[in-house]
């Protein structure tokens, strides 16, 4: 129904071609049906893409690893492990050649020895979609000057807290996030959430734990509609949107990781994730008829603390050949990393050679540390 609507609505443009159609469907259309879905779901996905070239080159293993800025994002416990007083990261990325864009920066500052602080911004959107609900007048000419634009964009702001316990080794921290969606002057939600992570040091080990959505984050969606907009649905037999609800399930990540060293200069580090969730068997490698595990694994080899090269797997999921049989499939990803005093610069190649429908190929990310007396 909705894909005939955009057709009925916007095929007879020869402004709006294809890409920008399947586009306008994913981000205006659907989140009209969502007053459908009354069940919890996994929602906002966009939270889900990653931020940080050095958790992505390693393949998503990171919540136990993760001891800098981008933490406010994979794990808030391990917000304590930044450098410097205070630590800035961002990152930019482009998909659907160019026409979406991902935008991440955060900033994390140590309030004293055993507590920091954080904060998130993450944007997914795209800009500049034409919008034909005018083209044609009331005569039926169409024209061109009366086509405008507007932008459907993701947003999240967290807000971190990490603390060390009393306990040798043990960190914790949380995230309150506040989302805000919206497509233009049609439709806008916002959206409230907790997280929660841990971190555990054992020797060269480390253990982690990280509870997204801990207490289901809702996203209250609310629709405006200007009357010409209201006339296309009714004449192409789709019902108006009603404002809703959504319910993002809580998923778990769990992870251990240990570091190798060989010599006074290199390093290995490796790290093995489980992603759970509980709303049925997925596709994934580990799957019950109420839940489902997506590993990752994950590598880096750093040599004197300066140059580091990074390998990981993701995505391991079942597929069927052209033939029928069932195979596994896997998402292989590369990265390499740059230390120039107090930056750090990233990069990360990942779904390399296209093994899976992944939405992202090259990225490129920056940290800065900031001391006030120059580091020791």
């Amino acid at each position: 129904m909705l894909m005939r609507t955009v057709r009925n609505f916007f095929g007879r443009s020869p402004f709006l071609r294809a890409p920008w159609r399947a586009l306008f469907s994913l981000f205006v259309l659907l989140p009209f049906h969502v007053h459908a879905q009354d069940a919890p779901k996994y929602s906002n996905e966009f939270l889900a893409i990653g931020v940080g070239a050095r958790a992505l080159g390693m393949g998503y293993a990171y919540t136990s690893a993760c001891s800098d800025v981008t933490a406010g994002y994979w794990n808030p416990a391990g917000l304590l492990g930044v450098r410097g007083d205070l630590q800035i990261g961002a990152m930019h990325s482009e998909y659907f050649a160019g026409i979406a864009k991902y935008d991440y920066i955060g900033a994390a500052k140590k309030i004293d020895s055993v507590s920091t602080i954080g904060i998130t911004y993450l944007r997914f959107g795209v800009d500049n979609i034409p919008n034909t609900t005018d083209l044609i007048d009331n005569n039926g000419n169409v024209d061109y000057d009366r086509i405008t634009s507007f932008s459907a964009t993701d947003n999240a702001v967290l807000i971190t807290y990490a603390r060390k316990l009393g306990i040798p080794g043990l960190r914790v921290g949380g995230n309150v996030k506040v989302i805000y969606r919206h497509v233009g002057d049609f439709a806008k939600a916002w959206g409230f959430g907790l997280d929660g992570g841990l971190q555990y040091d054992k020797d060269r080990w480390r253990f982690a734990a990280v509870a997204r959505d801990i207490t289901t984050t809702f996203t209250a969606w609310s629709y405006s509609l200007d009357q010409t907009t209201i006339e296309t649905f009714a004449a192409t037999g789709n019902e108006l949107p009603e404002n809703s609800t959504e319910l993002t399930l809580p998923r778990l990540a769990l992870g251990v990781a240990r570091e190798f060293r060989f010599g006074s200069k290199v390093t290995l580090l490796g790290e093995l994730d489980l992603e759970n969730t509980f709303d049925g068997k997925r596709n994934t490698l580990l799957a019950t008829s109420t839940w489902s595990a997506d590993p990752r694994i994950g590598l880096e080899v750093g040599y004197a603390g300066v140059v580091f090269v990074r390998a990981g797997m993701n995505n391991m999921q079942y597929v069927k050949d052209i033939d029928n049989k069932e195979r596994l499939n896997v998402q292989p990803n590369i990265g390499v990393g740059l230390r120039i005093k107090s930056v750090m610069i990233d990069y990360a190649l990942t779904d390399i050679g296209d093994a899976s429908v992944a939405l992202y190929s090259n990225v490129f990310s920056l940290r800065f540390d900031i001391f006030k007396k120059g580091p020791s």
